[in-house]
């Protein structure tokens, strides 16, 4: 196999025609050099130089050879450059994963801010797999994750960061009696007819537990499976339902919207990062501007 480095001393003696001057421009000794190229003949199995006056020039062999020197160095160059521009953030790719619920109020402002100051880098952003979220960051499939909840047990290589927690609230057909009071007790909804607007998994966990802590199991009638066809549903008098604060979206002039306590549900709601991503500034911006969006929602 033939040795780079040895090719670039090649190229250093072929340009000048001597092995001093070439020594002198690499900072070596010209019998260091004259090493080196005997190295790479062997490495070869051909002559590279051959004497021409006082100085040297290059065979065919070395000729070739010096060539793809040349063609190295521009391409170590050009890797070096392209390498710089990732590094400052200008290139790249930053693949984002996330859950509906936050994709307008979190995902959406901090995307748009990080294309305003990364304009070179290719956002690849879509939804998770409910039933894996961590998967693709863990993987390395993607750079980070919005995710609900906390596993178990450490996911290795993925570092958690929480953004905020996101209350439960109720919504009653606006003509229901419950909808007098502000403020509900998770126990007053416990003789009502419900309307599921979760499906299994962390999202619905929250409200199950704090069901459970209040002293019932929802008697769940309609299974809506997401919030705006539960809302529906509430709307047109069927159940209750109880949903997580960023599944509001607008208003509808059927429901009725009122906090819930004694205990409130609360979902977590977590940034999953590949710890190697953290260096991409990119990524750290989007971090931050996730956590903006997050400071900043209603």
């Amino acid at each position: 196999m033939l040795d780079v480095r040895r090719m670039q001393v090649l190229r250093a003696v072929v340009s000048s025609g001597l092995v001093t001057a070439a020594a002198a421009n690499l900072g070596y000794t010209p019998s260091a050099v004259s090493q080196q190229i005997a190295a790479l003949e062997r490495e070869a199995g051909t002559a590279l130089l051959e004497r021409a006056g006082r100085g040297v020039r290059p065979t065919q062999a070395g000729r070739l050879l010096t060539e793809h020197a040349a063609t190295i160095s521009r391409n170590v160059a050009e890797a070096e450059t392209a390498l710089a521009e990732l590094r400052a953030g200008r290139t790249g790719r930053l693949a984002v994963r996330y859950f509906p619920t936050v994709g307008a109020r979190l995902v959406a402002p901090a995307v748009a801010r990080v294309r305003r100051e990364h304009p070179g880098v290719r956002i690849d952003l879509r939804l998770h797999d409910p039933d894996d979220p961590f998967g693709e960051v863990a993987r390395g499939g993607a750079d980070l994750a919005l995710v609900v909840g906390a596993p178990h047990a450490p996911v290795p290589g993925v570092r958690l960061v929480h953004l905020l927690d996101d209350a439960y609230v109720a919504l009653l057909p606006a003509d229901h009696p419950l909808a007098a009071k502000r403020v509900l007790d998770l126990a007053d909804l416990a003789e009502q007819p419900w309307v599921g607007s979760e499906p299994p998994g962390p999202c619905l966990e929250p409200v199950l537990q704090a069901c459970a802590a209040a002293g019932f199991s929802p008697d769940v009638v309609v299974d809506g499976q997401d919030h705006a066809t539960a809302r529906g549903f509430v709307a047109a008098g069927l159940g209750v339902a109880v949903i997580p604060r960023l599944g509001l979206t607008g208003r509808h002039p059927g429901v009725a919207v009122r906090r819930v306590r004694r205990p409130e549900p609360v979902r977590a709601v977590h940034a999953a990062v590949r710890e190697s991503a953290l260096t991409h500034p990119p990524v750290r911006d989007l971090l931050d501007a996730l956590r903006e969006a997050a400071a900043a929602r209603p």
